[in-house]
């Protein structure tokens, strides 16, 4: 992994600050896990001036809600969901200080701007690695809504989770340059096919 770049979390601004759309990275130190409910949850308890079961300044959330753990291992499979499931809600985080996002997919405009105007950063974890994404989880606990079974928030630690940097604060978006990439390789291909058979 000598071209990822390696980051502790929770994540220092500067940090932040030094990433940008398309770095791979490798992260290490505490994430929380959290899903849609749990989310709805903490949003909810903002909203009526109460504070949710952690304190999100600063801190990464993991859009991931942990199959049950074997014997032995902290966890079961452990794969990103969504993130776009998390956009009506993650504003209201990113204003208390919600630092670092994991999970799969794009991101609504409207959080994009909420990133840049906190300075705040969503990796892109790869969908169906969920086996291999738990091999990085070392110690997993239950910190709030346990009643939500494999959606309560966990308190992970992580060793070496791969990630890419998908948005980061200078408007920078690694699946609008994939998807001009494409465009500009998908135009190229069309123009010469064109060209050499007619």
């Amino acid at each position: 992994m000598s071209n990822y770049i390696s980051v502790t979390s929770p994540i220092k601004s500067e940090t932040v600050e030094s990433l940008r759309a398309g770095d791979h990275v490798i992260i290490s130190g505490i994430v929380y896990t959290a899903r849609d409910t749990a989310h709805q949850r903490m949003v909810d308890a903002l909203r009526n001036g109460e504070l949710p079961p952690f304190d999100v300044a600063g801190q990464t959330l993991y859009y991931s809600g942990p199959s049950p753990a074997r014997p032995g291992h902290p966890v079961g499979s452990s794969g990103p969901t969504t993130s776009s499931r998390m956009d009506i809600f993650t504003p209201k985080l990113l204003d208390a200080g919600l630092r670092a996002m994991i999970g799969k997919g794009e991101r609504s405009a409207e959080v994009k701007r909420s990133m840049i105007r906190h300075k705040a950063v969503y990796f892109a974890a790869t969908g169906g690695t969920g086996a291999l994404i738990a091999k990085c989880i070392k110690t997993a606990e239950i910190v709030a809504y346990e009643d939500l079974g494999a959606e309560a928030i966990l308190r992970l630690e992580v060793e070496n989770l791969p990630t890419i940097v998908a948005n980061d604060i200078y408007a920078g978006d690694l699946y609008e340059a994939g998807r001009a990439r494409y465009q500009t390789l998908d135009n190229q291909v069309v123009n010469h096919n064109s060209h050499h058979y007619w």
